[in-house]
């Protein structure tokens, strides 16, 4: 997958461990909870258990360049005529894996409770979203599925360029990430490789609209100066995707974007909660509204009860396998 000339390559130009296309990172979450130092906004919001979820994603390869995006694109573009398929259980095999080696280390940590490390040992959560954009693998309603069946969450973070895929499949949890609220910010914002995206990212709204056994969230980077503007017309986008979420985050002047944008480009997270609520004026469905200031993100909810029902800890998905209060 690599070109020995310094081209671009498949999972190595980031720091992944990787096993063939199968890419996997320990987010900075999943540390802190095993240390217990605080857990992800993800857990106030949805109850995902930082230190029990999987960082991954199928594919590397991505079809837009975002400007805010702090993965090096020269890791993105290779071409996937290349690539020689996993099936989804090898997929579901070396993310399980990937995580046991990257978590390994903190089995001698003493700040790691024994009993913590073991539970991390045992992913119940998958967030595919590490990198790329996973509707590009060829099998990824099948993986999804694979994961269930091995009574695993998912959560799908997708750019919406692909709605044929996303429309066979019912993840636990659907994120499409809207970045724009009107063509013209969508371009010089996301910047699509690829013609049609925007009406493509359009389509897929239907397609969350149709979603009736999977939660679904529409999720925005605020970008200052790019496209924090028109609330309205990211309301409507909301309103016609039915999204029982709106997930709006800070952009981080972290990583490769720090070549593209300023660190004036990072809004506060006072401007980011006063444009949800902006948002939300215009969802009136949507009047709980939920911020964690450490991760600069608010939410925007039809109820006060926002966690997945599944993961409450009175729940059958928590009776084989307790998690340990701390």
């Amino acid at each position: 997958m690599s070109d020995s000339e310094g081209g671009p390559k498949q999972v190595s130009d980031p720091d992944y461990h990787s096993e063939n296309h199968t890419a996997a990172q320990t987010c900075g979450w999943t540390a802190n909870a095993l240390r217990g130092e605080g857990k992800c906004y993800k857990y106030i919001f949805y109850g995902i258990e930082s230190h029990r979820c999987i960082q991954m994603t199928p594919v590397v390869k991505c079809n837009e360049r975002c400007v805010f995006c702090w993965r090096d694109h020269a890791g993105h573009a290779y071409e996937l005529g290349d690539v020689e398929w996993d099936d989804p259980a090898a997929v579901a095999d070396a993310s399980l894996e990937l995580q046991k080696k990257l978590l390994s280390g903190f089995g001698g940590n003493e700040k790691v409770p024994r009993e913590r490390f073991e539970e991390a040992m045992e992913p119940r959560h998958v967030a595919i979203s590490l990198d790329g954009e996973p509707s590009l693998y060829p099998y990824l309603p099948e993986l999804i599925e694979e994961f269930h069946d091995r009574d695993i969450t998912t959560f799908l973070v997708s750019n919406g360029t692909n709605p044929d895929v996303l429309e066979r499949c019912d993840p636990t949890q659907l994120y499409v990430s809207v970045d724009a609220p009107d063509r013209k910010t969508f371009d010089d914002t996301v910047k699509a490789v690829e013609g049609g995206a925007w009406e493509s990212l359009i389509d897929t709204l239907d397609v969350l609209a149709e979603k009736d056994d999977t939660r679904t969230v529409i999720r925005t980077t605020l970008v200052k100066g790019h496209n924090m503007h028109y609330p309205a017309w990211y309301a409507a986008m909301c309103d016609r995707a039915d999204a029982d979420f709106v997930e709006m985050k800070a952009y981080m002047h972290v990583g490769h974007s720090r070549g593209r944008l300023d660190r004036e480009s990072m809004p506060e997270h006072e401007e980011v909660l006063q444009f949800t609520k902006d948002v939300g004026e215009f969802l009136p469905d949507h009047d709980t509204i939920k911020e964690v200031e450490a991760s600069n993100v608010a939410v925007l909810a039809r109820d006060e009860q926002t966690w997945v029902p599944k993961l409450e800890k009175s729940s059958e998905f928590w009776e084989r396998d307790p998690v340990v209060s701390y």
